[in-house]
């Protein structure tokens, strides 16, 4: 079927662009310092974070064209808002800040009163924000065939399943790659964020003004 002959090369970009928005590795610190001394619930708590991060990625990338509908707006104009949106974070991220539009500063100090962080604030909105959300819904809208769909929907499913994995092991990487490394991954991913937020902008720009291109 040559709709599905695209499902790898596509996953494979929504996967490039959708890691570094969710970026576990920002959210470690957060993680371990929720999770306190309680060792015993952190495999609970890393699984309902993905999971949760799964079902809100995967349910606005299902529902983005209903949206789109219901809101009168056009896939172009949420390109560019959601670039814009994105890149801002981007930069925050290559400054080695936490971005407001993840948790803010009161959001993390009303989530350590809770006893479930798992649902809220780890997978909503720290792994599966607002960033995350107009990402998907882009690259789902960009999709030309039923096979690109389906490897958007694989992207979120590796994603979170890798988030999954880093959670779960969020001891080990904090050993290994210490504050500083975690803020030059966060860098890396600040920087590769940036560009597809701008690529976002570039193509909602053409797409709204096609005849300014010929």
């Amino acid at each position: 079927m040559p709709g599905f002959a695209t499902i790898g090369p596509y996953a494979l970009l929504c996967f490039g662009t959708l890691f570094p928005i969710v970026d576990p590795f920002a959210a470690l610190p957060i993680f371990l310092a929720l999770t306190g001394n309680d060792h015993g619930s952190r495999p609970g708590t890393a699984f309902r974070a993905s999971l949760t991060c799964f079902l809100v990625l995967i349910t606005f990338a299902l529902a983005g064209s209903f949206i789109f509908s219901f809101f009168s707006i056009t896939l172009p104009a949420f390109k560019v808002a959601g670039g814009i949106l994105l890149f801002g974070v981007g930069l925050e991220m290559m400054r080695a800040k936490q971005s407001d539009t993840r948790a803010t500063a009161a959001e993390q100090v009303e989530a350590e009163a809770k006893e479930d962080v798992g649902i809220i604030p780890m997978g909503l909105p720290l792994l599966a924000g607002p960033g995350s959300i107009a990402s998907v819904m882009v690259l789902v809208g960009k999709a030309q065939t039923t096979g690109q769909r389906f490897g958007a929907y694989a992207a979120i499913f590796a994603v979170s399943l890798l988030c999954l994995g880093i959670l779960r092991s969020a001891e080990l990487f904090a050993r290994i790659l210490g504050r500083t490394g975690i803020n030059v991954i966060g860098r890396i991913m600040g920087l590769i964020l940036a560009a597809s937020a701008m690529q976002f902008v570039f193509d909602g720009i053409h797409d709204a003004f096609p005849k300014l291109f010929l």
